[in-house]
C-alpha cells in the first residue's frame, strides 16, 4: 500500500509563503501523475496543482503565477510552492497520487495539511 505524507503546512499573514511537501513510500512505481487538493470548511475539495511524468504541470487559475509544483519521477514526491498567499488559500491540502499498472488504475491520498493565511 502506497503511504502519502505532507509536510510544510502552517499559520502564515497575507502576502506570505509557504513550501508543502508530499513523501511517498510502498510500491510507488506505478505513480504517474501527482497533484496537490485542497478544502476549505464547508467547500468542495479542490484541485490546484498537478505534476505528471513528463514534467507537464497544469493549475487552477486561481493560484496561477503564486503557486509552483514540482516533483522528483524516480522517488515520487512532489512540493507546492505558495507565494503571495491569501486568505481564501486557507485550507487542508491534500497530496494526491495516480497510478497505473497492467490495466489498473487508482489512486491514493494523503492526510492532508492545514494552511491558514491571515489577513
Amino acid at each position: 500500500q502506497v503511504k502519502l505524507v505532507e509536510s510544510g503546512g502552517g499559520l502564515v499573514q497575507s502576502g506570505g509563503a509557504l513550501r508543502l511537501s508530499c513523501a511517498s513510500s510502498g510500491p510507488i512505481r506505478s505513480i504517474h501523475t501527482m497533484s496537490w487538493y485542497r478544502q476549505a470548511p464547508g467547500q468542495q475539495r479542490e484541485l490546484v496543482a498537478t505534476i505528471d511524468s513528463d514534467g507537464i504541470t497544469k493549475y487552477v487559475d486561481s493560484v496561477k503565477g503564486r503557486f509552483t509544483i514540482s516533483g522528483d519521477n524516480v522517488k515520487k514526491t512532489t512540493s507546492l510552492q505558495m507565494n503571495d498567499l491569501k486568505p481564501e488559500d486557507t485550507a487542508v491540502y491534500y497530496c494526491h497520487a495516480e497510478w497505473a499498472n497492467r490495466g489498473i488504475a487508482g489512486d491514493y491520498w494523503g492526510q492532508g495539511t492545514q494552511v491558514t493565511v491571515s489577513s
